[in-house]
């Protein structure tokens, strides 16, 4: 086995209720150990055998070991993860697009769960949910306390049983509603498109699994047949939490030039570190023929827009990097989540597993874009109006225990400029919490009341394109934090 087929396969932000998370699979042997420090081992025989004897009812031991595994790994970052043999079973089912569950993509934050983005069409989609919503119960049970996969695992269930959460909307002024969701089998097509003007093609990529490649390039030929002297095209993804590796390497490789550097990778042992270009062999993952086979030249150079934002993590930041780095596409929207880290799943047994960060990721030029994320080259609000609440939606370097980047980070005047920012937006929320949930919703992506898209396709007319003032007074600051 190559390093590349070693490293992992996938790459996203959290876990999908049903579920997502960033992987591939290894076998656990690693050659050597260093030694083990004994005098910590001795303490945790001494606490595990405390508990056994003295807690107050009897305390299953394989839930005990099983329970210690979980906090060692979860304790790296917020993206290690222990999988006993029901979350590696539902994580297993995850990376098919096919699932029963409510249908949200969703990360930790302050012992919380916290919704990354709904799943298009999905229960918790028409439910109202948002990106940035913390579920504080599930039916009757307290999220604190909870792991990610045991929250998962409570959000899954039979098709057509019910399931409550309660929901606190921070950015409603801390409101808190109750959701309830009925479970259906979630079957997350990850690829849209259509024409949106005379000459002009929107595809969507909502994530990257098994079928993404083969669905995109199906989309792409379409497309073509509809408009053969295609102008433009919009490649949208905004709230794409990630997915796998190898299909961010081919939807990169159906733009750019073969041979063309997509991403590099480099962690602690040989295999982390490998770079992957623009070629079938480092994309093609058990597909058969080559998916992007037959695709028309002139994808190769039709002028091309990337749509992201704040939810758009991972995979879907390792194809805008690697468009915007070798100058093939314009990257517009807001800057990304910021997870430039990869995690590898090994097996510990035929039913459990560990899904452990072994690398970081790094665009073309050498860009870790660890907490920080991708920078559009144009920046552009949600709506006409702006996007007053962008300043409140969670990064990775909002969360817990997440890896550093290489930037420094905001300056302590910068914090209290963006902190009075935080402020003006909570109290925008006053005024915007009394309107309908219909009235707060953004429109349909690829609606015609789609304002970023309504830009993209200005920008590729030539056009001019309304810039968001806000974002881009805050990117320079980055800018200047950096410098």
């Amino acid at each position: 086995m190559s390093q590349k087929t070693k490293i992992a396969g996938w790459i996203a932000a959290g876990a999908l209720a049903g579920a997502l998370t960033t992987v591939s699979l290894q076998t656990l042997a690693r050659g050597t150990f260093a030694p083990l420090p004994l005098e910590e081992l001795q303490q945790f025989a001494a606490v595990f055998g405390i508990i056994k004897s003295d807690y107050v009812e009897p305390v299953d031991e394989h839930k005990l070991i099983s329970d210690a595994i979980s906090g060692m790994v979860s304790g790296l970052d917020p993206h290690s993860e222990y999988f006993d043999k029901k979350a590696y079973k539902a994580f297993r089912e995850s990376t098919t697009g096919r699932f029963v569950g409510v249908g949200i993509e969703i990360t930790q934050e302050d012992g919380l769960v916290r919704v990354v983005s709904p799943i298009e069409g999905s229960p918790a989609d028409r439910a109202g949910l948002k990106p940035g919503d913390l579920i504080t119960r599930i039916d009757d049970t307290a999220v604190k306390g909870l792991t990610l996969s045991e929250a998962v695992k409570r959000m899954r269930g039979q098709p057509g049983t019910k399931v409550t959460l309660t929901v606190l909307r921070k950015e409603e002024n801390n409101r808190i509603f109750t959701a309830t969701v009925t479970r259906e089998e979630i079957h997350n097509p990850s690829v849209k498109a259509k024409i949106v003007a005379p000459g002009y093609g929107w595809i969507r990529v909502s994530q990257f699994q098994q079928d993404t490649v083969r669905d995109f390039a199906a989309k792409l030929q379409d497309l073509y047949k509809q408009d053969p002297n295609l102008k433009g095209l919009v490649l949208d993804l905004r709230n794409d939490p990630g997915g796998l590796l190898d299909a961010a390497i081919a939807v990169s490789a159906a733009f750019l030039p073969a041979g063309d550097v997509v991403v590099s990778t480099k962690g602690q042992i040989p295999e982390s570190n490998a770079v992957f270009k623009a070629q079938p062999e480092d994309y093609m993952s058990g597909w058969g023929a080559d998916p992007l086979k037959g695709l028309p030249a002139a994808l190769k150079n039709v002028p091309l827009v990337v749509l992201a934002n704040e939810g758009s993590a991972s995979a879907s930041e390792i194809v805008s990097g690697a468009l915007q780095d070798n100058h093939r596409a314009t990257i517009m929207g807001a800057q990304t989540f910021g997870k430039g880290s990869v995690q590898t799943v090994r097996q510990l047994g035929p039913d459990t597993a560990i899904k452990l960060t072994t690398a970081r990721y790094y665009t073309p030029s050498g860009r870790s874009i660890q907490a920080k994320g991708i920078v559009p080259d144009i920046m552009v609000d949600d709506t006409a109006e702006g996007s007053p609440y962008a300043v409140l939606y969670t990064r990775e370097s909002d969360l817990e225990n997440h890896l550093q980047g290489t930037s420094a980070g905001p300056s302590k005047k910068d914090q209290e400029t963006l902190e009075k920012e935080r402020e003006a937006a909570f109290n925008r929320l006053e005024t915007d919490s009394k309107k309908s949930e219909a009235q707060r919703r953004l429109p349909e992506y690829g609606s015609d009341k789609d304002f970023p898209l309504q830009q993209a396709i200005a920008k590729l007319e030539g056009k001019p394109v309304k810039v968001s003032k806000t974002m881009t007074e805050r990117k320079a600051r980055s800018e200047d934090s950096d410098n």
